[in-house]
Parts: structure tokens; sequence; C-alpha cells
């Protein structure tokens, strides 16, 4: 594999993402927490497991509201 170093500034890669359209940001953000954080892919796994279980709780549950 090639490796090709691009020189991007933080500023840029901020000024870009701040340039997203609200859903296409959120997305972005979670796709880069989920490649820098295995506490966060580790969480997602089990409330994935935890909803196919049946162990969810609603709002309401929660909150009494």
């Amino acid at each position: 594999m090639l490796a090709m170093k691009v020189p991007v500034s933080a500023d840029d890669i901020i000024g870009a993402v701040k340039k997203m359209k609200k859903k296409d940001r959120d997305a972005f953000i979670e796709d880069l927490l989920a490649i820098t954080s295995p506490e966060y892919l580790k969480s997602i796994k089990e409330a994935r497991a935890d909803y196919k279980a049946g162990r969810i709780k609603t709002h309401k549950d929660i909150f009494g509201e």
C-alpha cells in the first residue's frame, strides 16, 4: 500500500466540519469517535446486544413522563 501525506491543518479540518450539514457533521463525528475509541465501539456493541435481547427501557420507564 502506498502512503501519501497531505498537508492539512487542524484549522482547515475544523472549517470543513463547520461547513457540513448537521446530519453529515453528526455522522462524521460518530465515525471519528468509532475509529479512535475502542470503548465507544464496545458500548455500541453492548447496546445492540441489549436491544436484541429485549433489555431496554422506555423514556417513560426511566423518567415517568
